[in-house]
């Protein structure tokens, strides 16, 4: 079932009061006019943000583990002059409605519902996915299951890695937290909270007022303080099983449709021999894109290039607006 629950105009650009140095194309962006509402997948109750035109081919922009849709905010205003765009918070993850596991086809199935719900499948034109991180592994899984849909996949810095890269990197990173049952913690006050938020993997950020962003809606005001928003059910998933990365490159050769890779050219994650490893893998005719100075939140090191890459593939693919 796909419903869409509410829709309302966003008014407010929703910067936190503490961020610093914001540039003027930042507050340009978070004042672009957008839609917020509420769409049913499943039972479960999934947070959107549209932009743009209606009438004009769709955007489906999705975010990574433990993030929320807000990292698109900034960057879907530039794409949303050509295309109707929305983002939306996973399952489990930011404002969106938590569920007892999170098996890959309740991911796959959030990602029609939403472009169902949202009238993206209306258009003459099959909607493109635009996915960063743990968002490129649901998004391929919506792909396998439902390619017919979509009328491609730009992967935004997905860990891939050669598997004995991979396993070298997991025996040497503290694993990610995955006890569900341990619920998160609150904070006392706003400044304490967001001193415990990291991005995964660490890393500095080049444009501060992002992370300053990012971080303010990562967390939520409850009873004695202040918490995280993801829920701690998103850890009874599949993702981040090492088997199944050991075959990364292969799952993104082998499924059906077109797709693109971007990332980070210092990212750890993702690199130049990630993408020489994915052509060996058998994805020879796959665009892959580098950007110089990125890490692997690439939208908060180098955003403006970041929405360039973007563009220039979708005008490749002839999916702008007439």
């Amino acid at each position: 079932m796909h419903t869409v629950v509410t829709a309302k105009p966003v008014l407010s650009n929703e910067l936190p009061p503490d961020a610093t140095d914001v540039p003027d194309w930042l507050e340009s962006a978070l004042s672009v006019p957008r839609e917020e509402g509420w769409v049913q997948s499943g039972g479960c109750d999934i947070r959107y943000f549209r932009w743009g035109n209606p009438k004009n081919p769709g955007l489906v922009l999705m975010h990574g583990f433990l993030a929320h849709s807000r990292c698109f905010a900034f960057i879907a205003p530039f794409l949303a002059e050509d295309y109707h765009v929305v983002a939306f918070d996973l399952s489990g993850m930011g404002d969106s409605g938590a569920r007892e596991e999170y098996p890959d086809a309740v991911r796959s199935a959030e990602v029609a519902d939403v472009a169902r719900a949202a009238g993206l499948f209306d258009h003459a034109v099959k909607p493109i996915v635009i996915a960063h991180s743990y968002g490129g592994h649901v998004a391929l899984t919506a792909m396998q299951d439902q390619h017919s849909l979509f009328g491609g996949l730009i992967i935004c810095d997905l860990m891939v890695l050669r598997p004995e890269r991979l396993e070298a990197y997991f025996s040497s990173e503290k694993p990610l937290r995955s006890d569900p049952s341990r619920p998160n913690r609150i904070y006392p006050d706003y400044e304490s909270a967001k001193g415990r938020f990291v991005l995964s993997p660490p890393q500095p950020v080049n444009v501060p007022s992002l992370f300053d962003y990012m971080a303010y809606h990562s967390l939520k005001e409850v009873e004695g303080g202040w918490t995280w928003k993801f829920d701690t059910s998103v850890f009874q998933s599949n993702f981040g099983h090492e088997d199944r990365m050991l075959t990364q490159g292969q799952v993104i050769a082998g499924t059906q449709g077109r797709k693109a890779i971007v990332y980070g050219q210092d990212s750890l994650l993702f690199d130049d021999d990630s993408a020489a490893y994915i052509r060996e893998c058998g994805a020879t005719d796959i665009p892959i894109v580098g950007i110089p100075g990125a890490r692997h939140h690439l939208m908060l090191d180098e955003p403006i290039a970041f929405v360039s890459v973007l563009r220039t593939i979708l005008a490749q693919w002839g999916t702008q607006a007439v």
